[in-house]
């Protein structure tokens, strides 16, 4: 499960076997979210309020490092 960035308690990963379309997944305590980084929304989210805008932030800001991330590790 590489792990691509942590920032304010948040790791975004993926899985080592993931599949298309290209995603992130984040986890922070016990709430999870899974990001379609090709359409550019969430699949599932749990987070709410404060944290959710804060998440969003940080998805806006590294989704071109996201993006490149898995590209890299999965080759394309």
């Amino acid at each position: 499960m590489p792990t691509i960035l942590r920032e304010l308690g948040f790791q975004f990963y993926f899985f080592a076997n993931e599949h298309l379309p290209r995603h992130i997944h984040i986890q922070k305590n016990e709430d999870y979210a899974r990001f379609d980084l090709e359409r550019l929304k969430f699949t599932e989210c749990t987070f709410k309020g404060k944290d959710l805008r804060s998440l969003k932030n940080i998805i806006n800001e590294h989704q071109d490092y996201f993006r490149r991330s898995w590209d890299e590790y999965f080759g394309n």
